[in-house]
């Protein structure tokens, strides 16, 4: 099953880079263009003030510095708790993750919107998004490792729904900021999603096979 929806989401990526291979689509248009008070270039986005201050302050939680931090705290308990194995692995993956996604944005080199006004800074190409892409994997990846470690249904929910509410409202405020395309963001969500759950299964099978512990 797990193998079944990474090749999906792998399809899905591929389906969605296509569209970012060219001009940005209508739909890509259409959703960020409906989330600015009028089609100006220089329009702000719909809502009060304060909540495009809480946009940046979500967006934060996906950048590289927020999800470094978080990662090598993790990983550091995980040391200290003596599960180096699992520690490593959770290092791999988010850094595995960022050189795949820096990998992937210079070879699609999509220019960044320019219809709209950025409400972040950008220094890097468009897609696919990094914020979605590597908050997908550090948080879902973190959030396997936690409802695995509590395996009671309510609690594994738990930290699998936060995880991915997280990714989702962190790849909402991208393009909300107006410096990503909604594709971006899917094709973010996609590639980073099917990295870890390829980790989680890598991480199954070591486990299963005895070479690290829980």
């Amino acid at each position: 099953m797990s193998i079944l929806t990474i090749a999906v989401l792998l399809f899905a990526f591929g389906l969605i880079a296509q569209l970012a291979g060219g001009e940005p689509s209508a739909f890509d248009r259409k959703v960020m263009l409906a989330l600015r008070n009028s089609a100006a270039r220089s329009s702000a986005p719909i809502g009060p003030a304060w909540l495009q201050e809480a946009a940046r302050d979500i967006t934060s939680l996906g950048s590289t510095i927020v999800l470094g931090m978080i990662t090598f705290a993790v990983a550091g308990y995980l040391f200290l708790a003596g599960k180096p194995s699992v520690a490593w692995l959770i290092l791999i993956a988010v850094l595995g993750g960022v050189v795949l996604n820096s990998l992937l944005k210079f070879v699609f080199a999509r220019p960044r919107p320019d219809f709209v006004t950025h409400l972040a800074r950008v220094f890097t190409t468009s897609f696919p998004s990094g914020h979605a892409a590597l908050s997908a994997i550090t948080y879902l990846t973190i959030g396997a490792l936690l409802a695995r470690t509590y395996p009671l249904f309510p609690t594994s929910l738990y930290f699998m729904s936060l995880a991915a509410f997280l990714t989702v409202i962190i790849g909402v405020s991208r393009v909300y900021l107006g410096v990503h395309y909604p594709t971006d963001v899917l094709g973010g969500w996609c590639i980073g999603t099917a990295w870890a759950i390829a980790c989680w299964l890598l991480m199954a099978w070591l486990q299963g096979g005895g070479q690290i512990a829980t």
